[in-house]
């Protein structure tokens, strides 16, 4: 059976449409240049996994040249919101924050498990995330939230909004399914791809691939 969000609960409209300003208002500070080191030394995934009313937040610490992890860890909280399309932030922020800020070594870029610009308001949870903490994101995801998949050539597939290009589906593997990938923030799209293709040696980039399995075994353990 084909899983379909929930409706979200009509006592919840005047908090969405709160959400939705927030968004868009915060969409403008959004920095869609690098704003990187010159050189990259560690690179951090963030994965969110739910089981039993709660959220589990994961972190995983690479070094970038070697895709070696370093620093893990996990952070978990009850968790009543349930899942709202583009609002995927309500849900999310909270335990990726709070794992973030735990981290003793300091990520140079984090790659997050979800939307960056690729986001009907182009405010999606990499671009909070990065806002928030004030540093390089950039976004990831297994499906299409919104816009079309051009086809230019082989090795450039921008998504298009409009008339925006709003992120790239990019192909990590021969006759795999694309991920999709979008600024968060302090980082160029193309740098951003680079970043994700730099990292992938399976369909999902290692930070997030690590991230999610972490959240998984917390999940489990608990």
């Amino acid at each position: 059976m084909k899983w379909v969000p929930s409706l979200p609960d009509s006592r919840m409209l005047p908090l969405l449409k709160r959400a939705e300003k927030i968004q868009r208002y915060l969409s403008k500070a959004v920095i869609t240049y690098d704003s990187l080191p010159e050189e990259i030394k560690y690179i951090a995934g963030i994965d969110v996994a739910y089981s039993a009313g709660r959220a589990y937040g994961a972190a995983a610490v690479l070094e970038y040249k070697t895709m070696r992890i370093i620093e893990e860890k996990t952070y978990s909280l009850n968790m009543t919101i349930p899942y709202i399309p583009t609002f995927l932030f309500l849900r999310e922020l909270p335990p990726a924050i709070a794992v973030a800020r735990m981290l003793r070594v300091k990520p140079d870029v984090f790659m997050i498990e979800g939307h960056g610009r690729a986001h009907p308001r182009r405010f999606g949870l990499a671009c909070h995330f990065g806002l928030i903490l004030n540093v390089p994101t950039i976004g990831v995801a297994k499906s299409l939230l919104c816009g079309k998949v051009r086809s230019i050539e082989d090795s450039l597939k921008p998504i298009i909004d409009g008339e925006e290009i709003i992120g790239a589906a990019v192909l990590t593997r021969k006759n795999s399914k694309p991920i999709y990938v979008s600024v968060g923030h302090k980082v160029s799209l193309e740098t951003a791809v680079k970043i994700v293709l730099k990292c992938s040696r399976y369909r999902i980039p290692e930070p997030i691939r690590y991230a999610h399995l972490i959240a998984e075994k917390a999940k489990k353990e608990t």
